[in-house]
């Protein structure tokens, strides 16, 4: 029988944050009625995250481990680990431990109310240049799409299955899946959340994979957006007599 939540968390050169990744998790759904999975994607890591993740199944059977056999990206291990589960509501985490799995009840209870809830890293714990490169792609974003979603960039997300229904998989997905679920249909939120500093491991973005390739992206998007063909009304010929 699936659980009821899969909890997806792409990570890369990460094994100093696998296992207590996965104690934080338990600890803040210990009281949550609905059965869940942790699912780590390992994108290739060429350090010990695997062993680690393995390390974590021994400890807590909740704990699954995906393995790309070579990297491909945070977008991609995303889409894996989506496609690796089969539970009716996703949530999603960075692999850095920077965001806070005590906010997911909280997350998971606001989809009594939206189909989609997105953390908003009101008081970001980054480096400048992270935080000047954010501000400058919402703007973009908001100028291209008509949309002012404030922070796109947050992995922290809880979500029904049925959202993703017209989202295909691309390099970029995991910056805009908010957009793309939001322009599907899917009644969508941001609340503010929890944002730590990264105590363990080394960020795999800089300044052109972050800000300049989604520029790049946003351009696709926004086409993409203007000529996407949404749920129109039909009705359908009834026989006669």
């Amino acid at each position: 029988m699936p659980c009821e939540i899969s909890i997806v968390v792409p990570v890369y050169n990460e094994e100093d944050n696998i296992l207590p990744m996965s104690r934080e998790v338990a600890a803040a759904l210990r009281n949550e009625r609905h059965t869940y999975e942790l699912v780590f994607v390992d994108d290739a890591s060429t350090d010990g995250t695997w062993r680690q993740i393995h390390e974590a199944r021994k400890l807590d059977d909740r704990v699954r481990g995906v393995r790309h056999l070579r990297n491909a990206g945070q977008s991609a291990a995303l889409w894996t680990g989506i496609q690796a589960t089969n539970s009716p509501v996703l949530a999603t985490l960075d692999g850095d431990l920077q965001n806070d799995p005590a906010d997911l009840p909280r997350m998971i209870e606001k989809l009594g109310e939206f189909d989609f809830v997105c953390g908003n890293r009101t008081m970001r714990k980054d480096s400048f240049v992270r935080r000047a490169s954010s501000v400058i792609a919402r703007r973009a974003r908001h100028l291209a799409l008509g949309m002012d979603f404030q922070d796109t960039g947050c992995a922290l997300r809880v979500f029904r299955r049925s959202a993703l229904q017209g989202v295909f998989p691309f390099n970029g997905l995991h910056r805009f899946l908010p957009i793309l679920v939001h322009g599907g249909g899917a009644k969508t939120t941001e609340i503010p959340i929890n944002h730590r500093p990264r105590v363990a491991g080394v960020t795999k973005y800089g300044v052109w994979n972050r800000l300049g390739r989604g520029i790049v992206d946003l351009f696709a998007i926004a086409w993409y957006q203007r000529r996407r063909v949404g749920n129109i009304p039909f009705e359908e010929m009834r026989k006669e007599g």
